[in-house]
């Protein structure tokens, strides 16, 4: 191979890359229109108890699992696809989990404040304090009693997504000053030239 037919090599590897971007980019945006954003009412409604552990659970969890890495996420509430019942997928040391009406049964006293993003909140990111340990249970998506002891960052998954599940976001948990500048960034921006 010449000189000349390498650097094409590496101009076709780089293109193939940029490809790929691209289409995760695309398949993101997509992911994140199918999500409910900031001002839908629904994020703010309380889920219900699911009482029926049935092949339309099992749906909705490989539904909402699916859109949660299509969007590059890794959490997603029922409430954030517009479902109003208490279910969240989350993933745990790269593992895929599906939790049904999710208890916190034991949580650290100590306490420990991050930063926090949120696929219905998009480019917001505002400081929360969370305790830093939490122990979780609840049912799977086929019914069964589960149970996770969880370390950051997945013991602060869960309460971010348990919060959605009753109607709660990142601007309700931060400080004021942080949630003055999420909900200016929030709000819609006037379209120049719009009458």
């Amino acid at each position: 191979m010449t000189d000349h037919e390498h650097d094409h090599g590496d101009e076709h590897e780089h293109d193939e890359e940029y490809e790929a971007e691209l289409e995760r980019e695309a398949i993101r945006i997509l992911a994140l229109s199918r999500i409910r954003q900031y001002g839908d009412s629904v994020l703010r409604m309380k889920a219900r108890e699911v009482e029926r552990f049935d092949d339309e659970l099992a749906r909705l969890a490989e539904r909402m699992t699916a859109l949660m890495h299509d969007a590059q996420g890794v959490g997603l509430a029922a409430t954030q696809v517009g479902v109003l019942r208490r279910v969240f997928v989350f993933v745990d040391e790269g593992e895929d989990r599906v939790l049904v009406n999710p208890v916190v049964s034991e949580s650290s006293k100590e306490l420990e404040s991050d930063e926090e993003g949120c696929l219905s909140l998009r480019d917001v990111r505002v400081p929360v304090e969370r305790p830093v340990r939490v122990t979780i249970e609840g049912r799977d998506a086929a019914g069964e009693h589960v149970s996770f002891s969880l370390e950051p960052p997945s013991s602060r998954i869960v309460q971010h997504e348990l919060d959605h599940l009753d109607g709660v976001l990142i601007i309700d948990r931060t400080d004021d000053e942080s949630r003055r500048v999420a909900l200016a960034k929030l709000r819609p921006q006037p379209v120049l030239g719009a009458r």
